[in-house]
């Protein structure tokens, strides 16, 4: 059977640059900032959308759709980046 290569076997593949921790925390706190804004802001969108009948166009769907799609962004990759930056590295495994 074939063995399994990892970016360990190949020298210089993924160069890597060592980060002050500040760094790694900064990044953290300006992601975890812009996760909630960006949650808090496409969720009232999408409720002032659904709660007032003249906003409900079909021009306005197009922006639903975008304000949707960035909610959920924000949802499901703001927590990912916060916490492997206070890991400082990926912690969610090779399958993650």
């Amino acid at each position: 059977a074939p063995q399994k290569m990892t970016v360990q076997d190949v020298p210089g593949a993924f160069p890597t640059v060592d980060v002050p921790d500040h760094a790694h925390y900064t990044m953290g706190v300006v992601i975890l900032i812009v996760g909630i804004t960006g949650t808090l802001g496409n969720f009232l969108v999408f409720y002032a959308f659904c709660r007032t009948r003249s906003l409900q166009t079909p021009a306005n769907i197009l922006i639903i759709n975008l304000a949707i799609s960035d909610f959920l962004m924000s949802i499901t990759q703001s927590p990912v980046f916060f916490t492997n930056s206070l890991y400082k590295r990926w912690i969610f495994g090779e399958k993650g």
